[in-house]
């Protein structure tokens, strides 16, 4: 690393196998945003796996984030407008303390959005204060969403039109092998990288955990709020992609005039399908993984309980009230009516015919207040997030370290609107980055000062997981114990985190250790 001068200034030119990157001081640390990891992705590469980036032979300013993938932009997830959209998107972020000879260990983040929006240039996720508190390097990536990501077009591949499965997860792994190729460059330490995502990014990260190809590539990984189960089979996949050819109206003998189509035309029928799907099928999702023998060999959680699992340590979680925030958007990725729910459950026994009628029975009787709002969105919350991970946790407990938590922490203003540590919430607490919404209520009723100290606390927990493998720290915080069977010990975060054994002891046993839901 070079550390030079400028009117602006003071950069810093970095040397990597595909040409020097110049970033900026940020903080403390250095920034540099937009380094492509992978070459365009249009025309006949669209729906194709990603390719290596060519080098550049000049310095490539890395003062900016590189375009967001194809996404609808009217959508929840808030991003600056002014960050142009392209199919040339593939691009990852690192912020990093100049170097001083000693490799730091590495976080990468992988964003959530159903799998089919969001993008690492979002302010929640600006990696400062993470690299400046943990000492260390972090990356935070793009990767194809919603059609160009996670459509299984396979189906309708041709000898002259072939179409790729997992495409977004294969960017992933192309980031990930960047990662390895050239973060010692940035002074990052190639052998000591967390892995880390939240919701569809989470269940990226469960489902990279059972793939051969992602093997060696993290040494660690986070998991927060992850709907692990959503990753289907080919034949589902298969209808989905035949509505979708519908949406843009094509007939399979015309299925090569994807690769011409106007990429807007393909986000529309995309954005279509991410809320179509589970409109019409409650609790699924419309664009997700897909099992197919190559890069998802196994249905992940399935993986996870026969041992498939790449054995290293896992820290997971969920939040307490992850469905409240789908109730605010009146969003369908969740069912979170009683009706909904009832269709949720209906389709769970269809799917699974083998499945004793008593058992589904007695998943509903643990839910006694479930034809009101809030019993239903406990029932979606454990169906589509907490039991995923509490399989996940149970079954990875037995071959490697485990760590399992659960976000309970709300202001005044979430707890008084109904949201409380609803999906998505600790982000700013993860980051550090709170106020990076356009119009922020967090604070409207106060509670600033708790909230502060609650990130300090689990900023410092996941870095702490980060450098040394353990997520304990040194400042008196409350000791972390291991998730191991029966005692099933959980971090209960709060105004006071709180360690407590098996806390929802009463859910998971109704649930038992049977994978239902979405697979």
């Amino acid at each position: 690393m070079t550390e030079i001068g400028t009117a602006d200034g003071i950069s810093s030119r970095v040397s990597t196998p595909y040409g020097d990157v110049i970033g900026y001081r940020d903080g403390t640390v250095y920034a540099w945003k937009g380094i492509p990891y992978a070459a365009a992705t249009d025309g006949e590469h669209r729906f194709r796996a990603p390719r290596p980036v060519e080098p550049w032979s000049e310095p490539l300013d890395c003062r900016s984030f590189g375009a967001i993938a194809p996404q609808g932009r009217d959508n929840p997830v808030p991003i600056d407008p002014k960050i142009p959209m392209s199919e040339d998107c593939l691009s990852l972020n690192v912020w990093a303390p100049e170097p001083d000879g000693t490799p730091r260990p590495v976080m990468v983040w992988i964003h959530g959005g159903a799998y089919s929006l969001g993008s690492s240039a979002q302010s929640v996720y600006d990696g400062r204060a993470l690299a400046e508190l943990g000492d260390l390097v972090l990356v935070t990536v793009n990767y194809r969403v919603g059609a160009f990501g996670f459509l299984d077009l396979s189906s309708f591949s041709t000898d002259e039109t072939v179409f790729e499965t997992n495409i977004g997860l294969r960017d992933q792994i192309a980031a990930l092998e960047w990662t390895a190729r050239c973060i010692a460059s940035f002074g990052g330490d190639p052998s000591r990288v967390t892995v880390f995502g939240e919701s569809s990014g989470g269940a990226s990260v469960t489902t990279l955990m059972t793939s051969p190809k992602a093997e060696g590539l993290f040494q660690q990984a986070i998991v927060q709020s992850a709907p692990a189960t959503s990753v289907y089979g080919p034949d589902r996949a298969a209808v989905v992609a035949s509505r979708f050819l519908e949406l843009v109206d094509l007939t399979p003998d015309r299925i090569h005039e994807l690769k011409t189509m106007d990429f807007m035309r393909i986000v529309g029928a995309s954005d279509t399908l991410c809320y179509e799907v589970p409109t019409r099928v409650p609790g699924t999702l419309g664009l997700a993984p897909v099992v197919d023998a190559d890069v998802v060999p196994r249905y992940p959680v399935a993986a996870f309980q026969k041992g498939y699992s790449h054995r290293i340590p896992l820290m997971i979680g969920t939040n307490h009230d992850e469905a409240s925030i789908f109730r605010l958007m009146k969003s369908p990725l969740m069912p979170i009516t009683s009706d909904t729910v009832s269709e949720m459950f209906r389709a769970i026994a269809n799917d699974h015919a083998d499945l004793p009628a008593f058992r589904v029975a007695e998943i509903m009787s643990a839910y006694p207040d479930r034809s009101k709002s809030a019993g239903a969105q406990a029932m979606s919350r454990d169906a589509g997030f907490r039991m995923p991970s509490l399989w996940i946790a149970d079954a990875h407990s037995r071959h490697a370290p485990v760590w399992m938590y659960r976000f309970d922490h709300a202001t005044p203003m979430l707890k008084a609107a109904r949201i409380g540590a609803g999906h998505a919430t600790e982000l700013p607490y993860v980051f550090g980055n709170f106020g990076t919404l356009n119009r922020d209520p967090t604070f409207w009723l106060g509670g600033r000062k708790a909230a502060m100290a609650v990130s300090a606390r689990m900023m410092k927990r996941w870095v702490a997981f980060a450098r040394h493998g353990v997520p304990a720290t040194l400042d008196g915080s409350k000791h972390w114990a291991p998730y191991v069977e029966p005692d099933r010990a959980t971090l209960v975060i709060d105004a006071q985190d709180t360690l407590v054994d098996d806390p929802d002891g009463a859910m998971r046993a109704a649930w038992g250790d049977r994978v239902l839901g979405f697979t």
